[in-house]
């Protein structure tokens, strides 16, 4: 099919489609009159282009979702996309202070600390790759929009840059992997917002939480007392995770600078532990995280 046809089913024009020829995203053939001839595989690619070009994905961006089959990246590029959109949100907001005749000094600190905080989010997600990497980034993005006013927050800043830096990839065997992609590739944003709601629901008010929710716990527990928990996927993932969680210095690095370098994140986690303490007594067999 030559470039003209082309251009009509895609939508592109003539000069966009070379485009993306000569950035090796579409491979045409090239015929003995030096025309190009496009197969179908070649037009469902550029009608793809046109989409994430729409949606504001550049061409290196593309390229990247394109060689990925799992959709991790596209997952990955909406995360940093409404990390983005958050961080924008927040400068809107010193705007109309300043409108109004707020100190520009102050908010100049606390921009410095979005440009930080988005720094952190985004090595979260790099280095917790999938599912719990959406999971955690999202959990303590709204901890880090607090501006550091102290050596101490500086301090424990440095320590999880540097953790994240040099924190493990956890490893899946494929079995694992095809598991998580496929249980979690239809997961929102708003989905993971609404569990973090939820859990949050259940730290401030633990004692009600358990007794509107004592039959699905009771339930829960009877099902991971069952060989048909220890033999699931689940259960595979959870023994990882937790060995991941213990030896990469997760609870002995992170989490200790997470509550120097947040406030609401100490509070949060005070709250946290007393949930665990409640539910513990109720239910000494439920394992509990902080």
């Amino acid at each position: 099919m030559l470039i003209n046809d082309v251009s009509k089913l895609t939508n592109l024009t003539k000069k966009a489609i070379e485009y993306y020829v000569k950035q090796k995203l579409v491979f045409p053939k090239i015929l003995p009159n030096g025309y190009r001839d496009f197969k179908e595989s070649d037009v469902e690619c550029l009608k793809k282009i046109y989409v994430f070009r729409k949606l504001g994905l550049s061409t290196e961006e593309i390229k990247l979702v394109l060689d990925d089959e799992t959709n991790n990246t596209l997952q990955k590029i909406s995360i940093k996309k409404e990390l983005i959109m958050q961080r924008e949100k927040a400068k809107k907001v010193m705007i109309d202070q300043l409108i109004i005749g707020n100190n520009w000094h102050e908010l100049s600190e606390e921009l410095k600390a979005i440009e930080k905080s988005l720094t952190v989010t985004e090595k979260l997600l790099e280095a917790f790759p999938g599912y719990y990497g959406r999971f955690i980034c999202l959990h303590f993005a709204r901890f880090l929009n607090e501006p550091i006013t102290t050596a101490e927050q500086q301090s424990a800043f440095e320590e999880i840059i540097e953790f994240l830096d040099n924190a493990p990839l956890m490893e899946f065997d494929e079995d694992l992997q095809s598991f998580i992609l496929e249980s979690t590739k239809h997961i929102s944003l708003e989905n993971i917002r609404e569990m973090i709601e939820n859990i949050k629901q259940s730290i401030e008010n633990p004692d009600n939480f358990l007794s509107e929710n004592k039959e699905i716990i009771e339930d829960y527990l009877e099902y991971k007392q069952s060989d048909e928990y220890k033999k699931s996927p689940i259960y595979k993932i959870q023994t990882i995770l937790k060995e991941f969680n213990k030896t990469s210095g997760y609870y002995d690095v992170f989490i200790p600078a997470m509550k120097k370098l947040s406030v609401s994140y100490s509070e949060y986690f005070k709250q946290l532990e007393n949930a665990n303490e409640i539910l513990r007594l109720q239910y000494p067999e439920i394992e509990t995280t902080t």
